[in-house]
């Protein structure tokens, strides 16, 4: 279930390309999981705002001179910073 109602529109967007388009381009992506599951994904755990910065970032990285690879969804935890209290 994605985080924010906002996110809703951009998951339908991204599985109709999936219907219509994916099986008519094939599979391209350089990336595991493809390019639009990792966009899928990102939405959902993120919500709308980071997850499409996580997507846009990504398909940005997909091209002809990017490796590519196994690139999961980072994780929703973000590393703190260490109190600065704890440093004397």
């Amino acid at each position: 279930m994605p985080r924010t109602v906002l996110a809703w529109p951009l998951i339908g967007t991204i599985r109709l390309y999936q219907w219509v388009f994916r099986p008519v381009l094939g599979p391209n992506c350089r990336f595991v999981p493809s390019c639009s599951d990792y966009a899928l994904e990102a939405l959902r755990r993120h919500g709308a705002v980071r997850g499409a910065i996580l997507a846009g970032w990504r398909i940005l990285r997909c091209n002809p001179w990017n490796i590519g690879g196994y690139d999961p969804v980072p994780s929703e935890e973000r590393p703190r910073a260490p109190c600065c209290s704890s440093h004397r």
